[in-house]
């Protein structure tokens, strides 16, 4: 865990990733546009000193990111969230087999989500079934902007996405992670619209829908759904950088999560390999919202246990410290 000041942190970052975007891996021009843009962002949002040179970016592998998490980044426990990305990269984005790998020679520090694409119809049904009992699923991943062929995106209201989520009912699969957040390129932004949440979340209440990166660019409309749809949460992966490069706007983002959404239904993510979890911990545990910006409720060391956490570890049923147990939001997750 990790300790500041006598207070104690349990961290579950609830939003990594393993990847491959080097050119052997590369389909076409695509792929080298993706991983570009990833890298953008995390040398744009990131504090000098862990801004990593770009051959490393692309690819990094399980010893690294063993040691950044668990040994230098105070985690006690991640979650994989894998983008496939087949359209652009030979082998996939996120690495199947390699994080699988890692999940299993360390128990207790990971949990795999996989993913799947309702587009892929009948036989993908048949492959989230497979995929399930292999990986003993507890919650998946979605990109709803990712092409398909033809396609370049689906609503989580389609008519196949519906069939998927009975699917995870059925299987047990209750954490729907959805990335409605910032573009990537060459994805289209608007195939990241957070409007289809608001369908999904009443019809499909015995699931719980993680909304990561809350949203942004479109933080009001993530609100007004979240605050009327209790099993709505938000990740707080590409928001959380804020606080270095505009620790104002990131007081503002988490003030209005707070206001609406409240404590117990946002996840700390450090978005891994985009942002180091070290930094992100050590300045969100330090992180004050400024006195002036009155309209909004102060981060207490109770709210920063919580989001960087407590919350995760109900949704996933992970095993706490007993110092810690107590502080656990009753109700998080259905």
């Amino acid at each position: 865990m990790y300790r500041k000041d006598g207070e104690s942190y349990f961290i579950v970052d609830a939003h990594i990733a393993l990847w491959d975007g080097r050119a052997s891996n590369s389909k076409n021009v695509h792929g080298k546009q993706f991983i570009d843009c990833f890298y953008d962002y995390h040398k744009n949002l990131s504090p000098e000193e862990y801004v990593w040179p770009y051959d490393e970016y692309t690819y990094y592998g399980g010893e690294r990111l063993l040691k950044d998490l668990f040994q230098d980044g105070y985690v006690d426990h991640a979650i994989f969230q894998p983008a496939y990305l087949g359209d652009f990269y030979h082998r996939g984005f996120g690495q199947t087999e390699e994080s699988w790998a890692l999940t299993r020679q360390n128990p207790g520090k990971f949990t795999y989500n996989h993913n799947f694409d309702p587009r892929n119809a009948e036989a993908g049904l048949d492959q989230l079934r497979a995929d399930a009992e292999r990986f003993g699923l507890k919650g998946v991943k979605l990109y709803t902007a990712e092409w398909h062929g033809d396609s370049r995106g689906y609503k989580l209201t389609d008519a196949w996405s519906y069939r998927y989520f009975e699917a995870c009912r059925e299987l047990g699969i209750k954490n729907i992670h959805i990335h409605k957040g910032p573009t990537i390129r060459p994805l289209d932004r608007d195939a990241f619209d957070v409007a289809d949440i608001d369908s999904v979340a009443t019809d499909f209440t015995d699931l719980n829908f993680i909304v990561e990166h809350v949203g942004l660019p479109r933080l009001e409309d993530f609100c007004w759904i979240a605050t009327q749809e209790p099993n709505v949460y938000g990740g707080l992966a590409v928001a959380m950088p804020f606080m270095h490069s505009r620790p104002r706007y990131f007081a503002q983002i988490i003030g209005e999560l707070l206001y609406w959404i409240g404590e117990d239904r946002l996840l700390f993510s450090s978005d891994y390999a985009l942002w180091h979890p070290k930094w992100l911990v050590e300045q969100f545990v330090d992180f004050q919202i400024p006195a002036d910006l009155t309209e909004y409720s102060q981060l207490t060391t109770d709210v920063k246990r919580k989001i960087l956490g407590l919350n995760a570890a109900a949704l996933y049923d992970l095993e706490v410290p007993l110092e810690l147990a107590s502080k656990i939001p009753t109700g998080a997750s259905v």
